[in-house]
């Protein structure tokens, strides 16, 4: 029986597979992003609005969704203003979580694996409003609710149109660079380190088929291949698809080549409490309670070369300079 979902942040890696994907389950869409879209896409209504706006968001849950996919970011501050308000405003409600809460204590990594919000010993990370912080404490609001119409969900990094990521750069420094014939700085801490990429129409498959699943009520799944490379493969990948340059350097100069100020944690926090973690995932629970095989999942060279020759070649990238200026030295 198709239903009225609401899609929060639809514009991004996963959405932009997911709207399209809901629609053609027969669902009947209505997609908020602050982005303006062009859409021809049946039963997809595109809104352009700041969902964190309170009348904004009254007005939404005002028009009685069956089910709520959240792709928002909630900091520490917003997750009591606007999480409980959302669970009580739907009978399916999904939280976008992340992969990142997971400490590296556990290989494969599963979804009852320890998080770093209860289990690092970096003292200033566990009391901080980083990402992978804020998200599990969003995760906590979500457990406490009186009512199981909620689904976390935990996504490794996933790429899709204009988001390239290696190691903790993102598109203007991947294959934007690329493009431009410039080399790219990598730390070499993490050559050897194992990382899982997923392509995010897998992922949204696997979010439309979580969606008003009774499996996935009260629970919490990583949402991920299990395919696995090391992140000297992965730039040997880029190498070979778009001609990415890498050029490895130590991890110190890498992490100032992004943010000069050493007093800025977040850019370290990302490299030494996630990407310089082995992320062999465990996607089982995910693929049980879906119906979804391994082996239909996008192979990460296949899916990464796919995405990659859809990008235009004109886009303006705005590349990083402490890097150019790190390569003439």
């Amino acid at each position: 029986m198709p239903k009225k979902v609401l899609i929060l942040g639809a514009t991004g890696a996963m959405g932009q597979y997911l709207v399209p994907l809901l629609a053609e389950m027969g669902h009947h869409i209505d997609a908020v992003s602050l982005d303006e879209v062009d859409n021809n896409i049946p039963n997809v209504t595109y809104i352009k609005a700041n969902a964190k706006d309170p009348d904004t968001l009254q007005d939404l849950l005002g028009r009685h969704y069956d089910g709520i996919v959240d792709f928002m970011l909630y900091n520490t501050g917003d997750i009591p203003r606007y999480l409980p308000r959302l669970l009580d405003g739907t009978a399916h409600y999904i939280y976008l979580s992340t992969y990142r809460i997971y400490d590296n204590k556990e290989h494969p990594v599963r979804e009852t694996s320890p998080r770093l919000l209860d289990a690092s010993e970096d003292v200033l990370l566990r009391n901080s409003d980083d990402y992978s912080v804020y998200k599990a404490r969003g995760e906590n609001v979500v457990r406490a609710s009186s009512r199981r119409n909620w689904t976390i969900v935990r996504p490794a990094i996933t790429y899709s149109l204009k988001r390239y990521q290696l190691v903790t750069l993102e598109a203007p420094n991947t294959v934007g660079r690329a493009f431009a014939g410039k080399a790219v700085v990598l730390p070499e801490q993490a050559k050897n380190i194992r990382a899982t990429l997923s392509w995010a129409g897998d992922v949204a498959q696997m979010l439309a088929r979580l969606l008003f699943n009774d499996k996935a009520l009260g629970e919490a799944f990583t949402l991920s291949t299990a395919e696995h490379h090391s992140w000297e493969e992965i730039a040997a990948y880029y190498q070979d698809i778009c001609g990415l340059k890498p050029v490895w350097a130590d991890k110190e100069d890498y992490i100032r080549i992004l943010n000069p100020d050493s007093h800025y944690r977040p850019t370290r926090w990302q490299l030494e409490y996630d990407r310089l973690f082995d992320r062999i995932m465990d996607n089982s629970k995910v693929l049980s309670a879906t119906g979804m095989k391994q082996e239909n999942l996008a192979p990460l060279y296949d899916g990464l070369a796919q995405e990659i020759r859809r990008c235009p070649r004109d886009i303006k990238w705005e590349v990083n300079t402490h890097m150019d200026e790190y390569l003439k030295l």
